[in-house]
């Protein structure tokens, strides 16, 4: 079984894959590897399984190396991390490689793997991001903007009256509330912003067809009544980290 480490600032994505696709995953807290306790969490969720390799990528240095460390020192293994230089399946064709998240690559590759060149990824995390792999196979850039949470929690920090609002999905798109009203701005405006930047992917692209895969903790919402969105696979960056482990 393969150990794949999704390490994020909030959370550690975890998951236990085969030769064939992402079995199981789960979240723990990324402060449990500095403060303890996510060796623990670790073990509990691989269970019984037998180790035979582990992939990892990451946006937060410091804790890199103390899950390299746990995995040398439990199975004794050398975790590959994933990076522009050992990514596998997609070309870089980037000014400046080291400055793009592995998370981001890791999705790159497995969007590529499973859809095929040129192809979009979606991230709807803390923020927005999209990321692109041209018809040769290289990923050529992206996209970042704000996510949804970060705008509504913004506008409810900022303000004196706009409420902290749990996103959902709403059918009109004028609002009767305050609350209604938030809602519309994010959810149909977001629907908005994705549509249009696709639409000006495909621009300079140059393609009229252009698969769109959206991942992250909002993309089932925002993809349900997106049609320009291809497909929703929560798993994708963790898939990703399995088949450039595969492929080693």
């Amino acid at each position: 079984m393969i150990l794949l480490f999704d390490i994020g600032n909030t959370h550690t994505h975890l998951g236990l894959a085969d030769g064939k696709r992402v079995i199981k995953q789960t979240d723990i807290s990324t402060l449990a590897w500095l403060g303890g306790g996510a060796a623990a969490q670790v073990k509990k969720f691989i269970g019984a399984a037998k180790i035979d390799g582990a992939v990892l990528c990451s946006v937060v240095p410091r804790v890199t190396p103390r899950v390299k460390r746990f995995v040398r020192a439990t199975w004794k293994l050398d975790a590959l991390e994933l990076t522009p230089t050992t990514i596998r399946g997609v070309g870089i064709d980037y000014p400046k490689p080291k400055s793009i998240g592995p998370d981001r690559l890791a999705n790159a590759v497995a969007a590529k793997f499973h859809f095929g060149a040129p192809v979009v990824v979606v991230d709807f995390g803390t923020a927005v991001t999209f990321d692109v792999v041209n018809s040769k196979g290289d990923y050529v850039g992206g996209i970042i903007a704000p996510g949804l949470a970060a705008m509504t929690n913004y506008l409810h920090e900022k303000t004196a009256l706009l409420p902290k609002i749990e996103i959902r999905e709403v059918k009109s798109a004028i609002g009767k509330s305050t609350e209604h009203a938030m809602l519309v701005g994010a959810v149909h405006g977001y629907r908005g912003l994705v549509r249009e930047l696709i639409g000006q992917l495909k621009r300079e692209l140059r393609v009229k067809k252009l698969p769109v895969v959206a991942t992250g903790g909002y993309a089932k919402l925002i993809a349900a009544k997106l049609p320009e969105i291809s497909a929703v696979e929560p798993d994708l960056t963790l898939e990703g980290l399995r088949l450039v482990w595969l492929a080693k």
